[in-house]
């Protein structure tokens, strides 16, 4: 059960000394109780409370690193069941499938097309982010000589799926410095896959067709030693993983129930490469830490990317640009000014417009708290007396000869106003971003 903040501060040193971070030790107890920082930071607490607060330090669902690097990725630690509660700390990691009995040209071709799956979204890069190789081939030469061509070609984390305890320490062996995660622990072999975890210091994927089962699995393999843990719960359809995703969830976060209190994988695989995405995209908004798939075509790959980019957004903080002018080709002082946003989707679409127009172009970025134009208009973060202010903060006077600004469609309503305002004369522009370029090369005619 868990203990509230004032429980938890009985048990602490009460001496204020400040070394945790805190101004006292009350304020470090109900950020213990909270799960939002680790007991280790107190320094003088005893080994009686250690054992007593143990428990009650730990976050709901415990926080797994895969990987070395740069391309390490971390995952679990999350702390609500939906997002607009606070918000989801660690991104649904993307992987993709490769078989050990691939000829060698068709598996460099593969991890090819893998590399590729980077992207940048609103100033972000969005990528995949894993590799399972499995031995299909149940030989392990197969299986070695494949992960040597993965270790070469890629950086990527790696899942080692294999049944046979040799081969999967033979390759623990050789890729040991990523770090990867065993697949997969099971009632007949957890002993061996727990040894192998402890000796090479990796995460388990720990896997059972039941809750009920996977819950004793767990505390088997805990017992046994094992820290890092990844939950899987077996082929099933959409609905019934979907709802085991969401129950392990609920209890480790409502009831503190350690045994489901670890991140979750999926495998998805479908003929149809749509519904492979529609799958995987449904696990990625209903709690899954890692999604494996088998087609990486990118257009069934972005729209999965994306859809994990805005889940894992603060829905209390948009993605914003930094406000400011920017200069969108070679620029001189006949180049039109363009007013926004800074709300991230607004800018970057716009640029991207601005740029195919071929006209090079000022946009100025307003402050707007991150919302888009309609929104901060709505909100009035969105005014004429805040774009003049900007106009007068960057000095858009000293960088063109020309007295013109352009403002969206959306808000012609400003126009009027922000022309006595800031003294210069305001154009209105279209209302959608994709009317921009023809509306920049007919503009003067």
């Amino acid at each position: 059960m868990a203990l509230s903040g004032l429980e938890i501060y009985k048990l602490l040193p009460k001496t204020n000394c400040k070394k945790c971070g805190f101004p006292t030790c009350l304020a470090f107890a109900m950020q213990l109780a909270a799960k939002k920082v680790a007991l280790d930071k107190c320094p003088y607490v005893s080994e009686e409370a250690k054992k007593a607060l143990d428990s009650a330090s730990q976050p709901p669902i415990r926080l797994v690193t895969v990987g070395s690097g740069e391309e390490k990725i971390e995952i679990g630690n999350e702390t609500v069941m939906y997002r607009h509660e606070d918000k989801f700390y660690h991104p649904t990691a993307i992987g993709f499938l490769v078989e050990d009995d691939s000829k060698e040209a068709d598996l460099k071709k593969a991890l090819g097309e893998i590399k590729k799956l980077d992207f940048e979204r609103v100033g972000q890069r969005i990528k995949v982010n894993l590799i399972a190789l499995s031995n299909k081939s149940k030989d392990k030469t197969k299986f070695i000589n494949a992960l040597n061509i993965i270790l070469k070609e890629s950086e990527l984390p790696l899942i080692l799926a294999s049944d046979n305890i040799s081969t999967l320490e033979e390759a623990l062996k050789l890729s040991k410095d990523r770090k990867p995660i065993i697949y997969k622990a099971t009632n007949a072999n957890f002993k061996e896959i727990a040894g192998l975890s402890k000796s090479y210091k990796t995460t388990v994927a720990v896997s059972a067709p039941t809750m009920e089962e996977l819950e004793t699995l767990v505390k088997n393999i805990v017992n046994e030693g094992v820290q890092d843990i990844v939950l899987d719960t077996g082929g099933k359809n959409i609905s019934d993983k979907i709802w085991d995703f969401t129950q392990m969830r609920r209890l480790a976060l409502k009831k503190a129930f350690r045994p489901f209190g670890y991140p979750v994988v999926a495998f998805v695989k479908d003929e149809s490469p749509f519904q492979e995405a529609a799958i995987a995209s449904s696990y990625v908004a209903k709690y899954a830490s890692i999604v494996v798939l088998n087609n990486s075509s990118p257009s069934n790959i972005l729209p999965i990317l994306t859809l994990r980019q805005n889940l894992y957004t603060d829905p209390q903080k948009p993605l914003q640009v930094e406000p400011k002018v920017y200069e969108v080709g070679n620029v001189n002082d006949r180049s039109p000014i363009l007013i926004t946003t800074n709300f991230s989707l607004t800018y970057y679409t716009v640029e991207s417009e601005v740029e195919s127009s071929k006209i090079p172009s000022y946009i100025v970025s307003c402050d707007a708290e991150g919302m888009s134009v309609l929104t901060a208009w709505a909100a009035e973060k969105f005014t004429p007396e805040s774009i003049a202010k900007t106009l007068d903060k960057f000095s858009l006077k000293d960088k063109v000869k020309h007295k013109n600004i352009i403002i969206p469609g959306y808000v012609s309503v400003l126009s009027g106003k922000l022309e006595e305002e800031s003294g210069w004369k305001v154009t209105v522009g279209p209302r959608e971003a994709s009317g921009i370029p023809v509306f920049l090369r007919n503009l003067g005619k």
